[in-house]
């Protein structure tokens, strides 16, 4: 029987049924080392005790009751995230591309009640992903996300990374945010230099813009840093975050100071699920681990340790990898072949990556991996190497480079 499901993912040919830690069992009984995390979702792993209690306990209790009533558990979230960051407000969604949009609406907003309705323009960055709704695909710009579904949303304007000269070139009247991902992540785990993201920040500061960080992939620990932005210095007006804040329970926020929200009042915008008590137990959950004393640095110093292993790897097979790069647990391969071919090569050998642009795979495990989990992840990397050296004479040539 076909699937009923509409056919938008080239799914591999495995279902998982069960997980720990950094390990998923698929429905065959096998076990795979996860170097995924649901794309970086599952940041304490799969089954986390202390998520699992939390979302229990308030399963037992209450898990909808509208944003028209108090739910004291976001706001303890709020002020959690707000005192870890520069922010002052939060407000939660349920995605990345929904922070995302709030992020945008936002920044536009606080333009129009100063009395300049017409900067409603952001400037966006060539191989950004933004989300998949209407406007964050024109915000990213990639025509294979564009094409077929009508005019591009107005209000975007790419320009290449990097280049802070194109950027304030592209700064008109009509501009009100420049909107970046400290590390593109869908466009291959390109690190954005630490001076440019400060040149951004001085632009922004020069003409009166708003600097929107998209961390929905690199925040919450993820870099070896809560936030990635804290690697430059270069802090936001409004920064978008998800995926590990939920720790797989399907949350988004949009983060931002004061004086950057004053538009959103009362009615402006909202949310049907957003900031529900069982995504906040969640989220909370989260965060007790995350801020927990040495979680962090911990991070850091396993980034410090794979980065030096798969340079390794690399040696052993410059054929195959060409470039380790990445911040902590956020860790890019660039391969001499196509990445959906190295992703499968490496599932063969049960490891689960993720493929990327730039002929990128993402090496993103749970945060909580150990120094032995990632050497056995490593080792399977060299034998997924090996498996291509020996089926592609092409490979070992350069061809596909």
């Amino acid at each position: 029987m076909s699937s009923a499901i509409v056919p938008v993912y080239a799914r591999a040919d495995v279902a998982f049924e069960r997980g720990e830690g950094v390990w998923l069992t698929a429905t065959t009984g096998e076990r795979y080392l996860d170097f995924g995390a649901g794309i970086a979702v599952n940041a304490l792993g799969h089954a986390h005790p202390h998520l699992v209690a939390a979302l229990t306990e308030q399963a037992g209790k209450l898990w909808h009751t509208s944003n028209l009533f108090q739910i004291p558990e976001g706001e303890r979230l709020a002020r959690r995230l707000a005192n870890a960051t520069f922010a002052d407000l939060v407000f939660f969604a349920n995605s990345g591309a929904e922070a995302n949009e709030a992020a945008v609406k936002m920044a536009r907003k606080r333009h129009a009640v100063d009395g300049h309705p017409e900067r409603y323009r952001i400037l966006t960055f060539e191989g950004a992903f933004h989300g998949r709704t209407l406007a964050m695909i024109a915000a990213g710009g990639q025509a294979k996300y564009l094409d077929g579904f009508g005019p591009k949303v107005d209000g975007f304007d790419q320009i290449p990374v990097t280049d802070i000269g194109a950027v304030e070139a592209a700064i008109g009247p009509g501009t009100a945010a420049i909107m970046i991902e400290p590390i593109q992540g869908e466009g291959g785990v390109r690190t954005i230099p630490a001076p440019f993201l400060r040149g951004l920040r001085q632009l922004c500061d020069a003409r009166g813009l708003l600097l929107i960080y998209d961390e929905v992939q690199t925040g919450v620990g993820r870099t070896g840093k809560l936030f990635a932005y804290e690697h430059s210095g270069a802090v936001p007006d409004i920064m978008s975050i998800a995926k590990g804040i939920g720790g797989g329970f399907p949350m988004g926020a949009c983060l931002a100071t004061a004086d950057a929200a004053r538009g959103l009042t009362v009615g402006v915008h909202g949310t049907t699920f957003g900031g529900n008590p069982l995504a906040m137990a969640v989220g909370n959950a989260v965060l007790d681990e995350v801020l927990a004393e040495g979680f962090i640095e911990r991070v850091a110093r396993l980034g410090a340790f794979a980065r030096q292993r798969l340079a390794e790897l690399k040696d052993r097979h410059p054929d195959v990898v060409e470039e380790v790069r990445g911040e902590g647990l956020m860790i890019g391969l660039r391969v001499k072949l196509s990445p959906a071919d190295f992703a499968a090569a490496a599932r063969r050998r049960h490891l689960l990556t993720i493929p990327a642009g730039d002929n990128v795979v993402r090496l993103m495990p749970p945060l909580i991996i150990s120094e032995g989990e990632f050497a056995e992840g490593v080792r399977r990397l060299d034998q997924a190497c090996a498996d291509i050296e020996a089926a592609s004479p092409l490979v070992r040539k350069g061809a596909f480079a």
